[in-house]
Formats: C-alpha cells, sequence, structure tokens
C-alpha cells in the first residue's frame, strides 16, 4: 500500500439543455459570462457549444472535494438559469435534436478537419479521476497493474442508456460512441516509460492524435499533471456517484503501488479480452454480467464490483475513507447506476423530458 496518502482531483463533463425544451442549448458562453467570479477558474468550454467542464482541485480529503464538486456544480448550474438554460449530468444526449456547432478555438477546428464527425449529437460527457502518483515511471508501472480493474469501475459509471428517444440496450451508449475516435481504448501493457513516450510519438505520427493530450486510454499519464488520469466513466448523475469512484480509483492506486514495491508483476491481460471486458461493462452497467478480472470469464457484475471494494479495503481503511465509502457502495447498490435509475424514471413516467429533468442540477446545496 502506499506510504502516503495521495491526492485525488476530478474532472466532470455535462450537457447544457434549452431552459423549456428538451434539447441540447449551444450556451456555453452565455453560461461562463455568468459563473461567479471566483469558480471561473475551475470552469471550460469543452468540444462542443452544448458542453461545460468543471474541475476541482487536487487534494486529500474526500468530503472537501465533495464540497468542492458541489460549488462547482451548483455554481454552474445556477449560472446557466440565469443565461436561460440548464446542466444535466448525462453521458449522452437520449434526444435527438439540432446539432451545436464546436467551440471556436483553432485546436477543435483542426480536430474537426483531421477526424471529421466522430461525435455527432450534443456531446459526450465523462468523469476523470486524477491520482497523483509523482514518478513518472512508477506511474507507468501502476498503469499496468490498474488494466484488469477498469472494467469494473467503467461498469459503475454507466450513464447514458438512450440515444435517438429509445433504450440503446447499452448502459453506456457515450462508450459506444465514444471508441470511434481511433485513440481510446484500453491502455496497453507498457514496458517502460520510453515505451509509452514511444507510442505516444507513433500515434500522433500516425495521424491518430493531434498530440499527447488526444492520447484516450482509459488510463494515462496526464498531459499536464504529475498524476495517473483514470478517463473511462459517463459523467455520474450525483456527487455520491462521483465520490464513490474517486475513491474507489485511489484506493486501487494505493492498493497497486503496494503491489508495485513488494515487486509483484501486473498480469499481462490479452488486449482484446480487456476490450471485451470493457465491452461488456458497457452493455451491463452493474445489472448483469461482468468479466472478472482474474481470471477472465463471466461473472455477476455485484459479486466482481464487492471483490473490486474487498480488494481497496485496507487502503480505504489506512486513508480514513473505509466508512464514507461502504456507505456510498450500500446507496448505489440500493439506487443502481445512473443507467439503471435513467430507465427507472422511464418506465414510470414514458417521458423522455422526465429523464432529462430527473438529471438536471440543482442550483443549490440543499
Amino acid at each position: 500500500m502506499a506510504a502516503v496518502q495521495l491526492t485525488v482531483g476530478v474532472e466532470e463533463e455535462f450537457l447544457l439543455l434549452d431552459a423549456e425544451k428538451s434539447q441540447a442549448a449551444p450556451a456555453v458562453d452565455a453560461v461562463l459570462a455568468e459563473v461567479p467570479g471566483d469558480l471561473r477558474g475551475q470552469v471550460a468550454r469543452e468540444y462542443l457549444t452544448s458542453q461545460i467542464e468543471i474541475n476541482s482541485p487536487p487534494g486529500l480529503d474526500l468530503r472537501a472535494l465533495r464540497h468542492s464538486l458541489g460549488l462547482l456544480r451548483t455554481g454552474i448550474a445556477g449560472a446557466a438559469e440565469r443565461a436561460g438554460a440548464r446542466v444535466a449530468a448525462i453521458g449522452c444526449c437520449p434526444v435527438a435534436g439540432p446539432e451545436p456547432p464546436v467551440v471556436d478555438e483553432p485546436r477543435f477546428h483542426r480536430m474537426v478537419e483531421r477526424f471529421g464527425a466522430l461525435s455527432p449529437g450534443p456531446g459526450l460527457n465523462g468523469v476523470h479521476v486524477h491520482i497523483g502518483v509523482p514518478d513518472p515511471h512508477v506511474r507507468v508501472q501502476v498503469l499496468n497493474h490498474l488494466r484488469p480493474w477498469l472494467p469494473l469501475l467503467h461498469a459503475a459509471t454507466t450513464n447514458s442508456p438512450f440515444a435517438d428517444g429509445r433504450d440503446s440496450g447499452y448502459a453506456s451508449w457515450r462508450s459506444v460512441m465514444w471508441e470511434r475516435w481511433p485513440s481510446v481504448g484500453p491502455t496497453p501493457y507498457l514496458e517502460s516509460h520510453d515505451h509509452y513516450e514511444d507510442l505516444v510519438a507513433r500515434l500522433t505520427s500516425a495521424g491518430a492524435m493531434l498530440d499527447e493530450a488526444m492520447l484516450y486510454w482509459y488510463a494515462r499519464l496526464s498531459a499536464r499533471y504529475p498524476t495517473v488520469e483514470l478517463r473511462i466513466g459517463d459523467v455520474c448523475p450525483t456527487l455520491d456517484d462521483t465520490i464513490l469512484v474517486a475513491a474507489l480509483a485511489r484506493g486501487l492506486v494505493g492498493t497497486v503501488l503496494g503491489d508495485i514495491e513488494a515487486g509483484r508483476p501486473a498480469p499481462r491481460i490479452d488486449h482484446h479480452l480487456l476490450s471485451a471486458a470493457h465491452w461488456r461493462a458497457a452493455h451491463d452497467g452493474l445489472s448483469g454480467l461482468l468479466v472478472d478480472p482474474a481470471d477472465q470469464r463471466s461473472r455477476p457484475a455485484w459479486h466482481l464490483f464487492q471483490r473490486l471494494f474487498d480488494t481497496v479495503r485496507p487502503e480505504l481503511e489506512r486513508t480514513g475513507d473505509l466508512e464514507l465509502v461502504t456507505l456510498l457502495m450500500g446507496r448505489l447498490r440500493s439506487r443502481g447506476t445512473g443507467a439503471s435509475r435513467q430507465r427507472a424514471v422511464y418506465a414510470r413516467t414514458g417521458d423522455m423530458a422526465a429523464v432529462l429533468d430527473h438529471l438536471t442540477l440543482p442550483t443549490s446545496l440543499g
């Protein structure tokens, strides 16, 4: 286990909606203009004008992280209300409508020129968790050890079952759409930090990405911070879900650091089997089967998710997070993932507008 507590930070992307209609709104500039001054440094544009992103400061305490994300969520919700829009925590828009333009920045225009219409619709919204690990060589080893576990976190974050007004059959349709990009997928097994940098250079040279920031592996080394960045999930519907994912991610990194320190090698799982495990996670969420990290056989999702919790439990106990994570695990088990909750709302109402209302962020913490 890690000798010190690791920092954790979170980025969340959201969908901007029309205040009255159940369709995306290209309102990011209007919303940003209404964001309170003390939050503006932590709120940003994303790829499309119907998206907005928040970034928490890194820290050690999960309750402080929750408070920071809560202020940011309510801050952008209030800003959207003043701008005649609203904010929804959803992986992708469940209804068809006008496609908002790309944000007017040179980098995004270059992406359109290079890759074309790989992101149809109003945007794909994810959650990214950053765990601080100072040594880049150790960070690469962490990536190797995380590979078999990430499909379980992928399943827990599923929050986009609908597309074009109907059930897609997947718990995370965002994941299916996201995989169109050539640099998206499971992190390969890495021999060294030099191997990582060589792959980045070769993928850039091949034209599969513009630069290192477009390396969209499910876990990577952040291009900006000394962190391991997990970027597998749909944006979570509630703070409970986000904090649970962040806590489990930090617990996993702390746990595998112990394996690295003890000289235990990372399992070399075949890339295609990992891809299949992530496909199963996107399809079933936590409501069906997932792929066992130990032997790559399908087993009940909650059985495997409980094993993930049991694996990181000593690290959670060491960092003082066990009580909170146990509570949040219980809430997720009783409520289901975001995808399950969306389907329950739709089954009850038959109305996609009600689904979007359910996911609209509140304008206050109360």
